[in-house]
């Protein structure tokens, strides 16, 4: 293998205040808790290039629970979204939140524990308040896509060929995140001990299945996909 053949990126999603313990109005459990692999794996020196992603929403969000009318509750209700620029097509429900990372507010801001003086590139995402971004890539429509990061070109331009995906959370951000790397045609790997899942256990099983069925591998700290970043 020449070193062409393995040029490595590392993905950090969202690890942002609103989502971590104590004070988060969406915070994952135990989401502070994954600063310190991710450090450790930003400090690896083979990584080509490391990005951090923010969510980045407007206030009128059309994730947010309160936006709607009649009111909704976040985390039980959800919606039916239309894609804005080709409405009847591509329609499906996605779950509301409570508000959350706004742009230029205390909650959006990336975690002091993480180390950011490694961080090469930091893209915002889901700044388009007619749609859902989980994916740092884009949006999920495709008839046409809505909302577009430039991720994708940014990697490309670089050589990159294999993306490590770590973040928050395992069961949304970084699961779109890595489903769509995939399909951009880069090998893709989870790193579990830098991730957390909104849904606990349950969830983390079955997101686990997930990925594998769309080709993507999660993978531990010890295993060899991370080993050979040394």
């Amino acid at each position: 293998m020449t070193s062409r053949d393995f040029v490595p990126a590392l993905i950090i999603v969202d690890v942002q205040e609103d989502f971590c313990p104590p004070k988060g109005s969406l915070a994952v459990p135990n989401g502070r808790s994954i600063a310190e692999p991710i450090n450790s794996l930003l400090a690896e020196p083979k990584f080509a290039l490391r990005i951090a992603t923010q969510d980045w929403h407007p206030a009128n969000h059309i994730s947010f629970a309160n936006n709607h009318n009649p009111p909704k509750q976040p985390f039980t209700d959800s919606i039916k979204i239309s894609n804005p620029l080709n409405p009847s097509e591509e329609p499906y429900t996605t779950r509301l939140w409570p508000v959350h990372c706004v742009q230029d507010t205390a909650g959006a801001a990336l975690i002091p524990e993480l180390d950011t003086s490694n961080i090469d590139v930091v893209v915002k995402k889901g700044q388009d308040s007619r749609v859902e971004m989980y994916s740092a890539f884009y949006d999920p429509f495709r008839q046409p896509t809505v909302s577009d990061s430039g991720l994708a070109d940014t990697l490309k331009e670089r050589g990159i060929t294999h993306v490590y995906v770590v973040g928050l959370a395992y069961d949304y951000c970084v699961k779109a995140t890595a489903v769509d790397a995939a399909k951009e045609g880069f090998v893709v790997y989870v790193v579990q001990d830098g991730t957390k899942a909104v849904g606990g256990n349950e969830a983390w099983e079955e997101c686990t299945k997930s990925l594998e069925a769309d080709g993507v591998k999660v993978v531990r700290m010890e295993d060899e996909e991370v080993q050979r970043l040394r």
